[in-house]
């Protein structure tokens, strides 16, 4: 940024406007990442290694098998609720489906399919890396154990196949336990210490036993071809076992179809999800089957009890009539017409019927009063056909099933007994209340056949003795006969549906091994969050470090927000010595100090015969020197008599470049020990001298600061026409802004790369409060991304400076910049 040639005036002029660095720079990052990229190959192949390793020796795969069912629903009992479930669940839809879903996912079936197919052994091979799970089936034997004697459950078995059907028995050298599960109760129980058991070679059929096992082998008639080098068989509780399937099943409706119910599977072997999803199928319809059958088989028993007694009743009844013919020789009526005595018997063979309904009703209610709901008669025998009530007794019975459940582990007084009794008691007393209706409804009847009755037995009053008295044994009989025919009737009606009962579910596909690829874990989605992973921790070091890296390397950005004028860019010098304009007069470095030497007229006012140059920066090691060295150089190289005065009394360098001896120099001439002719040192280039720093003095503020510094400028300016000042850096010292009060026109250094953005805040304020004026900007050591490079090495190295003098120990670092240099430290960072 170049001042208008038109306009002689300091940028200060302006107000210097509010404004920050910005905190990420992304062409910066960018190009980090291009110059990184070998790190995004690394990784991304050490993450592909190291998803190849875990996708086939590490991941259990996880897979699934369903099977679909059909639900109709041309069946119902009490134990297999119909649709009618709906007004005491309040739900629509098929209930029958959720229902059996429940019996599914319930403790007692699971409970009945681990012991039936002994699935609290699990099976597993175990490779040099990775452990397969493996079915029953695969395995060449089968471990029965011994359930009258307690098993160690959670306890590796391994077998080792030795030839001739001989397998070695190997148990863990630690992890026996002296506490033994019993699969007979259900319990654990603990047995006296033992020693540790040994291994040993057994047969087929032939029992191993310790104290803490006691198993022996069956042969396998179907096993996989499939040669294992050892098989790992762990034992499971019973309640562990339940709880593991449980988990792994799921069931769900086909949405256009809702009586399509589809069970699913999920395990680590598929043939296990096959074998467990098809047996518990076969053994819920066959249940389901039983449950419809209970019903009737206990209305059918019930039935032949009352149709005993009934017959007895009859076969009296009807010998009694006879008698009564007989003896009193009446075989018709003269005096009742037949339409009477039709409509009297039709009304009498109805409260037969009825009151065989009633007694039967009481038997319903009888038996859900009691604790044996499993005696249930159907409800249709009363002539009743509801639903809701079978739903009801159908969840009595799965609390029933429940309690027994619960008895196994807790005592009769403890809490979930109590609330299980309740919810028992409770379920009762919406069963009977169901059948209120009912018994009121018969009470009705009973009532209305009653007066019809009373209406007629009034033409019966006329009738003689003997006629009435046949009359009543022919209505008793007939009332008996109506009562037996009724039960016969509802003894045919449930023998018809034993034989043509049949189960409501029928399996539309069964489970299979087709081959089916796992469903976990997503391997693809593993590798790629493996490989992912590795790749984002360059990607994130870099961002991090990009944050808390506050270094400028942005020309436009650092003019921007210092609002200083840009006097010149300089390039990276690669040369030995510092003195870059004089080595490499035809150099672009050369040429960039001229451009400054050109720059430095909007500064300051030509007019005055002598000018004051001072150069400073915010702290050591940004080039101050060595742009104090090469502008001095280039002004003298014009024809113009210059000085160039190291006023850096804590850190003398300009001596060595131009092989001077700094035994004597400012320092000496201030405190008086030496005259000023004989600090003076002529160069190798007439029109340019230098006074070094001499000595280090230990008072240098003082002393710069001092009546006779401010002499010596003036006595300088009688001989020189530019005095270039090396100054102390701003940023550690205070020295090079009194000196600015002296100086024509201030050079501030900031050097790319490798000045912090923070350190620029202070001669930010300055120049936004106008305490400094006549001041302009070098932006230093920069190397175009694109070739344009160039460089130099100087004394203050590529350290930070830091340690500059003895003050520097009570230098505060900001905090993100003290996370940024211990970042640096530990990935070795220059």
């Amino acid at each position: 940024m170049i001042p208008d040639n038109n306009k002689k005036t300091t940028y200060l002029e302006d107000e210097v406007k509010t404004k920050s660095f910005s905190l990420f720079d992304p062409m910066h990052f960018v190009h980090r990442l291009l110059k990184n990229w070998y790190w995004f190959v690394i990784l991304g192949l050490i993450g592909y290694a190291i998803a190849f390793l875990y996708s086939k020796y590490y991941a259990q795969r996880v897979y699934e098998s369903s099977l679909s069912l059909s639900i109709s629903n041309n069946t119902a009992s009490y134990f297999t609720p119909n649709q009618s479930i709906n007004f005491i669940w309040g739900q629509g839809g098929n209930q029958d489906g959720v229902y059996i879903k429940k019996i599914l996912l319930s403790r007692s079936l699971n409970e009945y399919l681990v012991n039936k197919l002994d699935l609290y052994t699990n099976y597993t091979t175990k490779g040099l890396i990775k452990q397969t799970y493996l079915d029953q089936d695969d395995s060449p034997v089968i471990l029965k154990l011994d359930k009258s004697h307690a098993q160690q459950v959670n306890y590796q078995i391994t077998l080792i196949p030795k030839g001739n059907d001989k397998y070695e028995v190997v148990l863990p050298e630690d992890g026996k336990s002296t506490t033994l599960y019993n699969y007979q109760t259900e319990s654990y129980e603990t047995i006296p210490d033992y020693p540790q058991p040994q291994n040993k070679i057994i047969g087929i059929d032939e029992w191993y036993t310790s104290p803490n096992l006691r198993f022996k082998l069956e042969k396998n008639p179907n096993p996989s071809s499939i040669k294992f080098d050892n098989i790992n068989i762990t034992l499971l509780a019973i309640n562990t076992a339940v709880n593991g399937i449980v988990s792994t099943l799921s069931v769900r409706f086909d949405q256009e179809l809702p009586s399509i119910m589809i069970i699913s599977k999920k395990g680590y072997n598929l043939n296990g999800t096959v074998r467990f999803l098809n047996i518990a199928v076969d053994e819920l319809i066959k249940k389901r089957l039983e449950d419809t059958n209970t019903v009737d088989k206990n209305t059918l028993e019930y039935l032949a009890k009352n149709i005993d007694k009934v017959r007895k009743k009859l076969d009296s009844s009807a010998a009694y009539l006879n008698h009564i013919k007989v003896s009193n020789r009446l075989y018709d009526f003269k005096g009742l017409d037949s339409k009477t005595f039709d409509k009297l018997k039709e009304i009498e063979t109805k409260k037969a019927e009825l009151l065989s309904k009633v007694k039967n009703l009481d038997q319903v209610r009888n038996v859900v009063n009691s604790n044996n709901i499993e005696k249930i008669i159907n409800i249709s025998s009363a002539g009743i056909e509801d639903g809701v009530f079978s739903a009801t007794v159908s969840e009595l019975k799965a609390l029933y099933a429940k309690r027994r459940e619960m008895a196994k582990i807790y005592t009769p007084n403890s809490e979930p007994m109590r609330e299980i009794n309740r919810l028992i008691n409770e379920a009762k007393l919406n069963s009977v209340g169901g059948l209120r209706q009912y018994y009121a409804t018969f009470d009705q009847q009973m009532n209305d056949l009653d007066v019809e009755l009373n209406s007629l037995e009034g033409s019966l009053a006329t009738l003689p003795e003997k006629q009435r008295l046949y009359l009543d044994a022919e209505r008793g009989y007939n009332i008996i006969e109506s009562t037996y025919n009724s039960l016969l009737t509802e003894q045919a009606k449930a023998q018809m549906r034993i034989v043509s009962n049949k189960s409501n579910l029928t399996i539309i596909d069964k489970a299979k091994n087709l081959g089916q690829g796992p469903i976990a874990p997503n391997v693809e989605i593993v590798k790629s969050a493996i490989i992912g992973g590795l790749l984002i921790i360059p990607l994130l070091l870099i961002a991090l470090s990009e944050v808390l890296d506050n270094r400028v390397r942005n020309i436009k950005e650092v003019v921007g927000v210092t609002k200083m004028p840009l006097l010149g860019v300089i390039g990276k010098n690669t040369d030995d010595s510092n003195l870059s304009v004089l080595d490499r007069p035809k150099s672009s470095i050369a040429e960039a100090f001229r451009g400054v030497r050109a720059n430095l007229k909007f500064l300051f006012d030509e007019a005055k015969s002598s000018k004051v140059i001072l150069v400073t920066s915010s702290i050591s090691g940004e080039g101050k020197t060595y742009n104090s060295m090469n502008l001095a150089t280039v002004l003298a190289i014009s024809g113009k008599k210059t000085i160039l005065l190291g006023m850096d009394l804590r850190k003398p360098k300009i001596f060595g470049d131009f092989k001077i001896n700094n035994k004597s120099g400012i320092s000496n001439y201030l405190t008086g020990e030496s005259s000023l002719d004989q600090i003076v040192n002529k160069t190798q280039i007439a029109s340019l001298d230098v006074i070094t720093s001499g000595p280090i003095p230990p008072n240098p503020s003082e002393l710069l600061l001092s009546e006779k510094n401010q002499k010596l400028l003036e006595e300088l300016k009688k001989q020189y026409e530019y005095i270039v000042i090396d100054s102390p850096p701003v940023g550690l010292v205070a020295d090079a802004f009194e000196l600015m009060k002296h100086a024509d026109a201030t050079i501030y250094v900031v050097r790319h790369e490798y000045t912090e953005k923070y350190m620029l805040n202070l001669i930010k304020e300055k120049v936004a409060k106008k305490e400094v004026a006549h001041i302009g900007l070098i932006y230093n050591d920069y190397e175009a991304k694109q070739g344009y490079g160039y460089g130099y090495g100087y004394g203050y190295g590529y350290g930070y400076g830091y340690g500059y003098f003895e003050e520097d120990v009570d230098y505060k670092e900001p905090k993100i910049i003290k996370i940024r240099n211990q970042m640096r430290r530990i990935f070795k960072r220059g």
